[in-house]
């Protein structure tokens, strides 16, 4: 969390937290505030739609109302759908970066996003996409060229769809023995990192149980983490 989030969560009146935020960080919401758990997940799952009534009646109600996620509300965070709501219903709103999984999990686990030998872009994903899109909303032709030409690959929320993912790559022709590391649990307690290859991951995956939310990244600078795993720190 930035200095900037906490201390408007010193401010709020009601705070409408996320499944994926942390518990440490939803602690660090003062004992005067209400908070409200806005997750997406079952059984206790919030629509939309809800998220969207809440932050506009609380706030026309007069309260400071914090909308807290985990990582960066505008990386697949649907932080840009809830700023378009309160733009229509004129509600004054300000957006506070946050620490995106996407690089919490490249310096916990010691993998580069880019590096000057081996990778000079860098694509980010959605693993899990919504069902009003088409399969054609991922360009997988255009993302297995760029992998070719040495860039970096992270799949966010793409756990239950790694298989699928794995042989999209390959059947654009990536090459089977890419490296491939999943970071389960980023920055929590329970964080584990696990490595393979595009032909091994998902066999890997299932024996080591890795669950969501974790970050896949997949792309020759996986390989850096051999190099400093032993002596990085956390």
């Amino acid at each position: 969390m930035t200095r900037r989030a906490w201390h408007r969560l010193q401010s709020a009146d009601v705070v409408l937290y996320d499944s994926l935020t942390g518990d440490a960080i939803v602690d660090a919401v003062p004992a005067t505030a209400e908070t409200i758990d806005v997750g997406k997940r079952p059984p206790n799952r919030t629509s939309q739609a809800e998220i969207n009534e809440l932050m506009c009646t609380r706030a026309s109600e007069g309260e400071y109302v914090v909308r807290l996620k985990g990582g960066d509300p505008n990386v697949f965070g649907r932080g840009g759908e809830e700023a378009e709501h309160l733009a229509v219903e004129e509600v004054p709103f300000e957006v506070v970066p946050g620490i995106s999984s996407v690089l919490a999990a490249s310096s916990v686990s010691g993998i580069p996003l880019t590096h000057r030998h081996c990778s000079s872009s860098l694509t980010v994903i959605t693993g899990h996409q919504t069902p009003e899109k088409a399969d054609s909303a991922i360009d997988w032709p255009a993302i297995a060229d760029s992998i070719d030409a040495g860039g970096t690959l992270i799949v966010l929320m793409g756990v239950s769809k790694l298989p699928e993912n794995v042989r999209a790559l390959r059947d654009h022709g990536v090459p089977a023995e890419t490296p491939v590391a999943m970071v389960e649990n980023v920055s929590l307690d329970t964080e584990r990192t696990i490595v393979g290859t595009l032909d091994t991951i998902v066999s890997r995956s299932e024996s080591a149980g890795i669950e969501s939310p974790a970050v896949t990244i997949v792309g020759e600078v996986v390989t850096v983490r051999e190099d400093v795993s032993d002596l990085l720190q956390r």
